[in-house]
């Protein structure tokens, strides 16, 4: 696992020193956490000591969204190991790092869905990496946050429950903002290589329309959304 970092970088986070961060290519530039972390220190429902099994997870967690999103180039990833790392979301398709990357990566990989083109709120084959971070920006002003709910055992595979939330305060889609917290829970588990510490496999589970549910209830300004869909982002079903 990720041990805390030496020498300054983030705080919930590994391998953002300044050195890290001037030696590692960016997808969007180096990502600055400071808005989201204040979320997160103000709504979280936990407070882990340091050093618990609950609180290295948390920051594994977080230090692998953080390489997974941000980070161009699989081999300086080092949460995970690139030549055997595999992710699947909802029992769907293991993903390899060059695979993730072409689907545009982050909210284009966790909200795969099997659902017609036309009924999807949301399509991430029609979405790029940028332009689904754009989106979901947009949304969550003070940023999307993470945070261990409980973890169910330790390594070398982890299991444990999250909790991921922000607040609807801009435009989603045609609709408006709603200004409501949004959040959806789930389950993840990290298979982790004991030589290496790093993950190998990366498994989530959760409904995905607990997310994009609360996001199509705000006043809608004219851009269609049919009933089908609204029906579809809400029942677990049809995902």
């Amino acid at each position: 696992m990720a041990s805390p970092i030496l020498g300054g970088g983030n705080k919930y986070r590994d391998y953002l020193t300044d050195e890290d961060i001037a030696n590692t290519k960016w997808r969007f530039g180096p990502p600055n956490y400071d808005i989201v972390d204040k979320l997160f220190e103000q709504e979280r429902t936990h407070e882990w000591p340091e050093g618990s099994l609950e609180e290295k997870v948390q920051r594994l967690l977080k230090t692998w969204e953080m390489e997974l999103v941000h980070k161009a180039d699989p081999n300086q990833f080092k949460t995970l190991d690139p030549n055997k790392f595999t992710i699947s979301v909802n029992g769907r398709k293991d993903l390899t790092p060059e695979e993730a990357a072409e689907a545009g990566g982050s909210y284009n990989i966790f909200l795969q869905t099997s659902l017609p083109e036309n009924v999807r709120i949301y399509n991430p084959d029609e979405e790029t990496g940028e332009s689904s971070q754009i989106v979901f920006r947009s949304v969550f002003l003070r940023g999307f946050a993470i945070e261990i709910l409980q973890v169910y055992s330790g390594p070398p595979k982890i299991v444990y429950r999250f909790r991921h939330w922000g607040h609807m305060e801009g435009p989603f889609k045609g609709h408006a903002p709603t200004g409501e917290l949004v959040e959806f829970f789930g389950i993840g588990t990290f298979e982790v290589e004991k030589e290496s510490n790093k993950i190998v496999k990366a498994e989530m589970f959760f409904d995905r329309g607990e997310l994009l549910g609360p996001l199509v209830k705000g006043e809608s300004n004219g851009e269609s959304t049919s009933a089908i869909a609204l029906a579809a982002a809400k029942c677990p079903f049809m995902q």
